[in-house]
């Protein structure tokens, strides 16, 4: 119970110091906010998996990132997350999941995240 919620306070706290450009810029910092949001992603926190996602999928080094993001956001996906189905749908539709564009697939993940909330999804889906 206690590293749970030694995780929850850590992960809150990631997320603080994630606006402070000074703490980003030092490597050791970033090393710690990553594995802070890892560590909530995979306790399975959606809000994390979702937040961690977006950051892997767009900002990670590398192809594995890149696949672990889009992974993450899946998942966040599936839990209702709205702005994570959103992308997953972008994903889809631009081809950029390892395979080809796939609009029923994208019209698939927008109906989730408009399910959901999303601004924007409606709109896709009309334009769809």
């Amino acid at each position: 119970m206690f590293w749970k919620l030694k995780a929850y306070v850590s992960y809150w706290l990631a997320r603080k110091l994630f606006h402070w450009a000074w703490f980003m810029q030092q490597p050791r910092g970033w090393r710690w906010l990553e594995g802070q949001f890892a560590r909530m992603a995979n306790l399975g926190d959606v809000g994390a998996q979702s937040f961690y996602g977006h950051i892997l999928t767009f900002r990670g080094l590398g192809q594995g990132a890149r696949e672990e993001g889009v992974r993450l956001l899946r998942l966040a996906a599936l839990a209702g997350d709205g702005k994570a189905a959103y992308q997953v749908g972008v994903l889809s539709l631009a081809g950029s999941l390892g395979k080809a564009p796939d609009p029923v697939e994208a019209e698939r993940w927008w109906r989730i995240a408009a399910k959901a909330g999303h601004p924007l999804a409606q709109i896709r889906l009309e334009q769809l």
